[in-house]
């Protein structure tokens, strides 16, 4: 054999060498470290569980004070809207004349609800009301107000009706 020959059959030996060994050892190794660095992501994962579920509680807590604070108990929006509305006019002075069914509108995954209602009584009563609808309380914004002042023909009398639109998200 010549020294070229030798040459060609060494490289090529060394090649075969280098698959054989990949293909028994190598590859074997690569895939137990890819194993080991999603092993330890998970262990880190599970670490920080406990911090999780502890910070999770607390915002439960916190959700449920501002549920508790914004007057949305467990009910729906529409019947505590009509119970807040209620109260306030019994307090106050003032008339529900009618509450509308809420028109739902669904754009792009949200859902917007407007409700309507009229309200019948004072302008400064009807103007605290919608201040604590917006301040006090988060069921919406108040998108119009329509106010109609009427006069009772049987007593001669003037009153003030309010058409109220109210918008919530969700």
């Amino acid at each position: 054999m010549t020294r070229k020959n030798k040459n060609i059959v060494l490289i090529i030996g060394f090649l075969l060498a280098l698959i054989v060994c990949y293909s028994l050892a190598f590859s074997k190794t690569f895939e137990q470290k890819r194993q080991y660095t999603m092993l330890k992501q998970e262990e880190s994962l599970f670490e920080n569980a406990p911090k999780k579920l502890s910070l999770l509680k607390q915002k439960e807590v916190y959700y449920d004070s501002l549920l508790n604070r914004y007057q949305l108990n467990g009910s729906s929006i529409q019947n505590s809207l009509l119970k807040t509305i209620n109260t306030y006019a019994d307090d106050h002075d003032l008339e529900v004349i009618s509450f509308l069914e809420p028109h739902i509108l669904t754009q792009n995954g949200l859902t917007v609800k407007t409700y309507e209602f009229v309200i019948e009584g004072h302008f400064n009563a009807i103007h605290k009301l919608i201040y604590q609808l917006e301040q006090n309380t988060k069921f919406g914004e108040v998108i119009n107000l329509h106010y109609e002042k009427k006069k009772h023909f049987r007593s001669g009398r003037y009153y003030l009706q309010t058409k109220v639109l109210l918008r919530s998200y969700g």
